[in-house]
């Protein structure tokens, strides 16, 4: 078998979604956001840390419950009106949930108990969930991971991994005791403690097969259970009724070809790796006869995609790099994770939703769910869904055509993103997401992210640049974006070279026209860091033949946070740039920025005055700045995501009062007129609100685009926002 192999590419698949959309097919859209810090107790305060992991619907429904480990709790969403998710409560433990399954009307929540790594222990707690109380709790003998009930709930399995110290001998197993399966028998959702049977489940793997590390399990319908040993690479097939191992077989190897290899700040489909351990951790059952893995890997492995095994361990297929490369297709590849497992797989979940089997592939580095048709041999990609930072746990409830995703990462204590569950329905329309993507070029995805900065194609309606920051410094890029497409389409890459080489030590974080052909780049930095402060003329063919640096008015009081945008008025001897500095420099008052001018023909500089709104909490600084008829716009936001984001807005100044002033001296302030509140629009997927609100330009036809920054998937969610606010002039 190839290596890959691809029903459709992205932007193929793409394609028929938003032509499917016309004739009325079903696609999913994001409905709502949950962060579950709003489910903490009074006194735990919204400050604590939280993370969503393993996720289950009640029975009828109406509630999603999903485990807290690092908070040793469950929590409850109510969710009888989906789009309006309310917090439900929690249950506590002594001790860290690593699962949890419905049976009925209880949830049984897997507990690690654990004293140490060479000590393991655990249990299973039954949870009575109208109540949101522990009825009873079962000892495991071991540390637990995931918990899976069969379909007529007598049965539950839980896999017990024991789970190795990665502080010793570098994580490599064998790292005693050994783990096994425990299978216990369930009586209207209770669990009957004297029931439990241990499968052993040594000397199967070929790797390390003293020590079988457990991960996920799964039943079928006939009540056998899927069962992976990730750190061992290896899949197990077990009867559930006699506890008896059934068949089992090595997960493999695959060939990688046209992936990116090496952390770098570039993105390049130009790596290899042969014979690459698949070591799955999420199993599902498509049917009674073959199941799918997600192929995230562990210390030896990780194969970027997923497989379809039959139960004779024979490769019904394999999905290789295709599901990487999709990703990358909508900005979302991770790239600081290309020496390790690139956009790791890791959960799974199946549902029929109507007449379609339906399966979804949740990538943890990627922050994107691919939902996939089953066809019986190659599936379709039908959508790559956005999902909060690091997607854990997957639900479908195809009885409401919802489906929800539990995303673990809670970046509170950064000032970040906290831990989200997020709620999808299915229904008839158009797909919101991506609303940018990228074409292929030459079988491969045109990979992009960090979109920092747009201007406007000149004669050219709905066509735009954009430029990439820092988190590429290996290869700065001006983007082409054709926006009269929906999605908008990335249709080629102009590389920034110095000398015939890719530019170095560059943050690009603006672009406008020349007037030649060429493009004004602004690159933020700082003179004693990496990255200095300076303007940068690039030809067409994006060579840099000019390199200004400030003059040392302004160096003498810079600090990291420079030159957020650039707009160029007027053309010839007559074209005067301005520099949006995004917060107060040494020399400036706070709540006041300065816009900054340069005329290239008299290597004049000089500034003016900017006046920032306030904030109770971050900072308060610019992100862009250009220039349509008699006004420049100015976008300024705080620093702060989710709920707690106040300002994203959109301003203008009259170029009549941008009459520059000689640095060192008192410089004239300018009066903005608010043009747009953004937040609205950063909500209108229903995730949380985007914090890097980044680029925006003003086409030929006069319409607004904005651009939000993904800072490349890193402590993000990789969702990039591109939309239109509509004719400026009627603003």
């Amino acid at each position: 078998m190839k290596a890959f192999s691809i029903t459709t590419t992205l932007a193929a698949a793409l394609a028929a979604s938003t032509a499917t959309a016309v004739q009325a097919e079903q696609v999913f859209n994001r409905i709502a956001s949950f962060a579950v810090a709003e489910n903490l107790p009074g006194g735990a305060g919204r400050t604590a840390p939280t993370s969503a992991e393993i996720i289950t619907a009640s029975e009828d429904s109406n509630t999603l419950i999903y485990s807290d480990s690092p908070g040793k709790r469950i929590g409850f969403i109510d969710i009888t009106d989906p789009r309006t998710p309310k917090a439900g409560g929690i249950v506590s433990f002594e001790g860290e949930p690593t699962s949890v399954a419905i049976a009925g009307a209880k949830a049984l929540v897997a507990v690690n108990t654990s004293e140490s790594f060479t000590k393991p222990s655990g249990l299973v707690a039954v949870v009575d969930v109208a109540g949101r109380k522990v009825d009873a709790t079962c000892d495991l003998g071991g540390q637990p991971d995931s918990v899976a009930v069969n379909g007529d709930r007598t049965l539950a399995a839980i896999a017990i991994e024991n789970e190795r110290d990665e502080e010793v001998n570098d994580g490599q197993i064998p790292q005693m005791p050994a783990g096994d399966l425990v299978i216990l028998s369930l009586k209207d959702g209770a669990a009957d403690c004297a029931t439990i049977k241990h499968v052993t489940l040594t000397g199967l793997a070929e790797a390390a097969g003293e020590d079988p590390e457990p991960e996920f399990v799964a039943f079928n319908g006939k009540d056998e259970i899927a069962l992976t040993l990730q750190e061992n690479n290896h899949v197990v097939i077990i009867d559930g009724k006699s506890a008896t191992v059934k068949t089992h077989f090595p997960a493999g190897t695959v060939d990688l070809a046209g992936i990116d290899t090496r952390r770098d700040g570039a993105i390049a489909f130009a790596g290899d790796q042969a014979g690459r351990k698949r070591e799955p951790d999420a199993v599902k059952w498509l049917d009674d006869d073959r199941l799918v893995v997600a192929n995230e890997g562990d210390y030896e492995g990780g194969s970027r995609g997923f497989t379809i095994f039959d139960t004779t361990g024979k490769v019904v297929y394999e999905s290789g790099a295709s599901f990487e490369r999709a990703i990358a297709s909508i900005g979302h590849y991770p790239e600081k994770r290309s020496s390790a497992k690139g956009v790791e797989p890791e959960g799974l979940e199946v549902a029929q939703y109507g007449e379609d089997k339906l399966f979804f592939v949740l990538s943890e580095r990627a922050s994107v769910v691919g939902v996939y048709k089953d066809t019986g041999a190659e599936p379709e990609l039908l959508q790559l869904l956005p999902s909060g930072i690091s997607p854990e746990g997957a639900v479908a409830i195809p009885g409401r055509n919802l489906f929800a995703t539990a995303n673990e990462v809670d970046l509170v204590e950064d000032g970040g993103a906290r831990a989200h569950v997020m709620i999808y329905e299915r229904e008839e329309g158009e797909a919101a997401y991506p609303q940018i993507r990228s074409a292929d070029q030459g079988g491969l995805p045109l990979g992009f992210g960090a979109l920092s900065g747009l201007a406007a194609v000149a004669d050219k309606p709905g066509f735009l640049h954009a430029v990439s920051d820092s988190v590429f410094s290996s290869q700065p890029t001006i983007f082409a974006i054709d926006a009269t497409q929906k999605p908008a389409l990335i249709t080629g890459a102009l590389p920034i070279t110095r000398d015939g080489a890719p530019a170095q030590k560059l943050d690009i974080e603006g672009i406008a026209n020349d007037g030649e052909g060429g493009f004004w780049l602004a690159s933020e930095g700082n003179s004693d860091k990496l990255y200095s402060h300076a303007l940068l003329r690039v030809n067409k063919k994006g060579e840099i033949k000019e390199e200004i640096a400030l003059p040392e008015e302004l160096r003498s009081n810079e600090i990291r946070y420079g030159f957020e945008g650039i707009a160029a008025v007027g053309e010839g001897d007559d074209q005067l740039l301005w520099m949006a500095v995004q917060r107060e420099w040494k020399d400036d008052e706070k709540g006041s920025v300065k816009l900054v001018s340069y005329k290239p023909s008299s290597k004049e500089w000089g500034a003016v005055r900017y006046p920032l709104d306030k904030s109770a909490e971050g900072w308060v600084g610019l992100s862009e700045i250009t220039v349509h008829g008699d006004y420049a716009y100015i976008l300024e936001r705080d620093n702060l995501i989710g709920e707690a984001a106040r300002l994203k807005k959109l301003y203008r100044v009259a170029l009549a009062d941008m009459k520059p002033a000689a640095l060192g001296g008192a410089l004239p302030v300018l009066k903005k007129e608010e043009v747009r509140d953004l937040i609205p629009d950063l909500k209108s997927l229903n995730g949380y609100v985007a914090d890097k609100v980044e680029g925006f330009a003003v086409d030929a036809a006069g319409n607004g685009y904005v651009v939000t920054d993904n800072d490349g998937v890193d402590d993000s969610s990789g969702e990039t926002l591109f939309f239109s606010i509509g004719v400026m002039d009627a603003m």
